[in-house]
């Protein structure tokens, strides 16, 4: 038989009573509603709270603590695997074994006891630890309790590390081992579960009996730990939101009443405004103050009413009702529970203040998804559907998704022990492959070993025919002493584009160089034609240059950087031993360089060079130093190609007459490995960089170091790794196999200090990896000078670089060699 309320609602429900009822508990409410401007100040203030968390000094006095969890990454899809998870969080508990197959789909989803009679009694299992409650931690399978909440109040926990407590606990009981991988937040769990679903998933968001979210942060901006490479997922706690006085004035005095009549006062005062433990009591609150001010039961409240914590948050969910008819229906059966004979009037209005409530508590929450987990999330019918629509005001540029969560904190902890095994297995199988390219002490001390063998072989009269490592005479046979003075011209050749320089050299005891330059090309046609052609483009280039700074005409020194092997019998001679970079033009190779500059000079016929230096790259960059140290006494290229000049004692130097001072011998080391020195020390990577080369078995030692080909060996090593399963979950990158899509510079910017991982991301997406994970992102000079610290440690080497080495040098080169020439005695 229907109640008087009911038969009412069905026979004379009205719109006009109904707009009448709801308009008077909104304006006995309108503190409870905020405005759209109230609410982006709101997400301001978190804003800053957690941006306090965040940051090391700030980080002891933030309400939101922004703890992090180690847990670096999210499910790729190609975890397995067996695993146990204990999902602790309030009232109830739960154990369970979950078994994933390779493609990574719940093949078995079943509660266990670990003592049962199911097998797993004896055999060691990893498990994931799901401890729903504030915890400090410092790795992945440690956390510190930092306070109990949910009403649970176990003395000798807070402060303690709870995984330490659990194993005492298992190793007292003796019938059972256990090896703790992870323990985690219930947020963790959801956004783990969710992550596999949605691989957009980075953010997890409870709203249950508590309320907290979790979501995905660049390790850089995390200043409480070391390391900037990476990203981990931040515990935010912001149930503690406004315990320092934030929210004070956005708190009604609803709110206060429920914040000292709670366990913890003055504490989580976001949770306590928004989350289902309180929500009920907010509702039964304002329910008893409207009566007391007559608005509702004609002014008479029930001891039901009156009772703390009679008002379930699950009447909420009732009274709110995808259908208002059946959500009033529901409002009388409670009230009647509560010993009320409501009115129409009455059932309205609960139903309003009920709306109210929840809508604030959607409203306080602020392409991604939101993994999401709660009794209120799931259980209310109208809280997701508000809290949508608020987020999507708040943000309207981000494409935000919400995805439930099934299960979220017992399957999650098992996922994310899943994903420290698997990341574990994958790194294991990287670093054996990665291995391969690194070199031990005692290999270093071996190359070592076998590059000053073939030195001496290239030192030697008899043998140099022979050497790898050609130790070519470059006659210069002084470094600058200060006292080298005049206007140089520099020409530096070595690429596709070349440079023209003045120099101008001044003496004192401040001594300085002064430069001006001009660049310009060389087209492929003529790199690729003849000699002729090549050298009739430089002098042009060099003539239009002395025009461009009021010179044409002027006659001056040269100084040549021509940075190709070549044999040099004299300092103003050089012969070519081969084109290198690209370089083919005819009639030049066996040629002295010089020879054809000046021909083309005489062709040109507008100018004249008084005297030409012809240098390496290597050898000016040592001179350019040398200039400022003069203890530089050695001159190196890691660049797109790479070589070695030193000074050496002229006795040494076998080729050459005399045996008196010293000597610069350009090494061009590159070519070190052509007759098989390193053959034990390459990797398959530079086997297949050098097989696919333009000149096979050639500069071996420079395939492997030289920025030419470096990017090569990654693209290779990533190719290994993609087939592997390694990276890219797998898949095959068609892009990836393109020569030369890698370049060098990727792996100095991928290096940079301080490099946001946004900026390797995008490096990656460039190549069309579109689908990289923030652990596909995780890959040069303190390196060198370590090694060599540690391979010749009697030696004290400090480095300089080298400012603009290869054109200043040159000059420079010239400038000492017309210094020394007009110091000799005349005959």
């Amino acid at each position: 038989m229907s109640s008087p309320v009911s038969s009412c609602l069905l026979a004379n429900y009205s719109m006009e009573l109904h707009d009448v009822q709801v308009h008077k508990v909104d304006e006995y409410l309108q503190h409870l509603q905020l405005s759209d401007e109230v609410l982006m100040d709101l997400s301001l203030r978190f804003r800053r709270e957690m941006d306090k968390g965040l940051c090391r000094d700030t980080n002891p006095t933030a309400a939101v603590k922004m703890l992090p969890t180690f847990v670096c990454s999210t499910p790729d899809g190609t975890e397995q695997g067996e695993f146990l998870s204990l999902d602790l969080g309030g009232a109830n508990f739960r154990v369970l074994l979950r078994h994933w197959l390779r493609v990574f789909r719940p093949h078995c989803c079943l509660p266990v006891s670990v003592h049962g009679e199911n097998g797993h009694k004896r055999k060691k299992l990893p498990l994931g630890f799901t401890f729903s409650f504030p915890c400090q931690q410092t790795k992945m399978d440690e956390a510190v309790l930092m306070s109990w909440t949910k009403g649970f109040k176990p003395t000798g926990v807070e402060g303690k590390e709870v995984v330490s407590l659990l194993r005492k606990a298992i190793k007292k009981r003796g019938d059972f081992d256990i090896d703790i991988v992870a323990v985690i937040n219930d947020t963790v769990g959801a956004m783990m579960t969710c992550g596999y679903d949605d691989q957009h998933c980075e953010i997890g968001l409870i709203v249950g009996t508590g309320t907290n979210a979790c979501y995905m942060e660049q390790m850089r901006h995390l200043e409480v730990l070391d390391g900037d490479e990476g990203r981990m997922c931040v515990n935010t706690e912001w149930g503690a939101f406004g315990d320092d006085g934030a929210l004070d004035d956005l708190r009604t005095d609803i709110d206060r009443e429920i914040d000292a009549g709670s366990l913890n006062p003055g504490q989580q005062l976001f949770e306590k405004m928004i989350s289902g433990m309180y929500m009920g009591e907010l509702v039964r609150l304002i329910l008893v103050k409207m009566t007391r001010q007559g608005l509702l039961f004609q002014g008479l409240a029930t001891p039901e009413l009156l009772t703390t914590g009679h008002f379930k948050t699950s009447y909420v969910y009732l009274i709110e009702n995808e259908s208002e008819e059946v959500g009033l229906a529901e409002a009388e059966k409670v009230l009647r529970g509560f010993g009320f004979d409501p009115t129409v009037e009455d059932c309205i209005g609960t139903q309003r203040v009920c709306e109210i409530v929840s809508t604030r508590a959607a409203h306080l929450k602020l392409r991604t998804t939101v993994g999401v987990d709660g009794s209120v999330y799931k259980n209310h019918p109208q809280f997701s559907r508000r809290l949508h629509k608020m987020v999507r005001r708040l943000v309207p540029d981000v494409d935000v998704r919400f995805l439930q969560s099934q299960d979220g904190s017992g399957k999650g902890a098992a996922m994310v022990t899943a994903v420290a095994y698997r990341t574990a297995v994958q790194q294991a199988e990287r670093k054996r492959i990665l291995d391969t390219l690194r070199l031990s002490r005692e290999q270093l001390l071996e190359v070592k070993e076998r590059m000053t063998s073939a030195m001496l072989k290239g030192l030697s009269k008899q043998t140099h025919q022979q050497a790898s490592v050609k130790m070519l005479p470059s006659f210069v046979r002084s470094t600058p002493n200060g006292t080298e003075h005049g206007d140089f011209l520099a020409l530096d050749l070595g690429g596709s584009s070349f440079r023209v320089l003045l120099v101008r050299v001044r003496a004192g005891t401040k001594h300085n160089v002064n430069m001006s330059q001009k660049i310009y090309s060389i087209p492929q046609e003529i790199m690729q034609g003849t000699g002729e052609e090549l050298f009739n483009h430089i002098v042009s280039c060099m003539a239009d240059f002395l025009e461009y700074k009021g010179m044409k005409g002027v006659s001056l020194p040269l100084g040549f950087t021509f940075s190709f092997p070549c044999y040099q019998n004299k300092l103003d001679e050089g012969i070519l031993l081969k084109w290198t970079k690209g370089f083919k033009a005819s009639g030049c190779v066996d040629q002295d360089v010089v020879t054809l500059l000046k021909e083309a000079v005489r062709r040109r016929g507008e100018f004249d060079l008084s005297f030409v230096a012809v240098v390496n790259d290597t050898v000016g960059t040592m001179m350019t130093c040398g200039y400022e140290d003069p203890q530089c006494e050695v001159g190196l290229i890691v660049g797109t190609g790479t070589n070695v000049c030193y000074m050496e004692e002229m006795r040494n130097i076998e080729r050459i007459e005399g045996d008196e001072g010293l000597m610069c011998v350009n090494m061009e080391w590159g070519a070190f490995g052509e007759h098989g020195e390193l053959d034990d020390f390459c990797t398959n990577f530079d086997c297949i960089v050098d097989e696919t080369s333009a000149f096979p078995g050639k500069q071996r030692y420079e395939k492997m170091i030289s920025g030419m080909y470096l990017g090569e060996i990654v693209r290779n090593v990533l190719i290994e790794f993609t087939n592997k399963g390694l990276l890219y979950r797998g898949k095959d990158i068609e892009r990836l196999k393109t020569r030369g899509i890698f370049e060098t510079k990727f792996l100095s910017q991928i290096e940079s200090d301080r490099l946001a991982m946004r900026q390797v991301r995008s490096i990656l997406q460039r190549l069309g990896l579109t689908g990289s994970t923030c652990d596909d992102s995780v890959f040069f000079s303190s390196i060198m000078q370590e090694t060599l610290h540690d391979l010749a440690p009697q030696c004290k080497v400090s480095f300089h670089k080298s400012e603009d080495g290869s054109g200043k040098g040159a000059a420079l080169i010239t400038a000492v060699a017309c210094r020394v020439q007009q110091e000799q005695p005349e005959h």
